[in-house]
């Protein structure tokens, strides 16, 4: 793990959108296409709204979410409808989105359906991943049914999870998957999750899941 640090936010979400946009340029430079996958949540966004007009062949770029719950995407608690909005939009509305949400009442019996649109696009070629303040990444949640499931080094691609307390069922990138990027981004802000990362650095993957992504990624952090 590498820590880059920022004065701001508004710096870090500058200075990561063209690391972004150079990873992905360098990928397409060496293949037909090269696949973006992104986190959900409130941080990365003004990253998006910076990274939608990076000048790359958005074309032959795939974007697929990390995660998502399972829920419309007309949903307010869809993380979809703010991919569209904030990334999907100006120069990156010519990429092609794979969705993580099909029409059905749980995941698991369309699973290996939106599973076969994502596996002729992997690797992933580049990687943005948030973190909470209990640890979590993507929708590996400590405490979920199927955690231990979806950290399994012959983990299958998507991995549906309920999480205590939690109303959504949600389906996440299983860890395996997500440590196959090419490059590995991690977004956060505040001292609290500064010291959470702190914490997962030495923690077990069962109690801090973002310990199992941390080995080759970089880091970015404002206060």
């Amino acid at each position: 793990m590498r820590l880059i640090e920022y004065a701001d936010d508004e710096m870090m979400a500058m200075d990561l959108a063209n690391a972004l946009a150079e990873d992905l340029t360098s990928a397409l430079d060496h293949e037909d296409r090269a696949l973006l996958c992104v986190a959900g949540g409130s941080t990365p966004g003004p990253v998006y709204d910076d990274l939608c007009d990076a000048d790359l062949d958005w074309s032959r770029v795939d974007v697929m979410l990390s995660d998502e719950r399972w829920v419309p995407e007309d949903h307010a608690r869809s993380n979809t409808a703010m991919i569209r909005t904030r990334l999907l939009t100006g120069r990156a509305s010519a990429a092609t989105f794979l969705p993580l949400y099909m029409a059905a009442k749980t995941p698991e019996p369309v699973l290996a359906e939106l599973e076969t649109n994502i596996l002729p696009r992997l690797p992933i070629a580049v990687l943005l991943l948030g973190m909470g303040a209990d640890g979590h990444t993507a929708s590996l949640f400590p405490g979920a049914d199927r955690l231990e499931e979806a950290l399994a080094p012959r983990a299958r691609v998507l991995v549906p999870m309920r999480v205590p307390g939690q109303e959504d069922i949600r389906l996440t990138v299983s860890a395996r998957v997500l440590n196959g990027a090419m490059a590995k981004h991690i977004v956060l802000t505040g001292s609290e999750k500064r010291a959470v990362l702190d914490h997962a650095k030495g923690a077990d993957p069962s109690e801090a899941p973002v310990a199992a992504l941390l080995g080759d990624a970089l880091v970015h952090w404002a206060p």
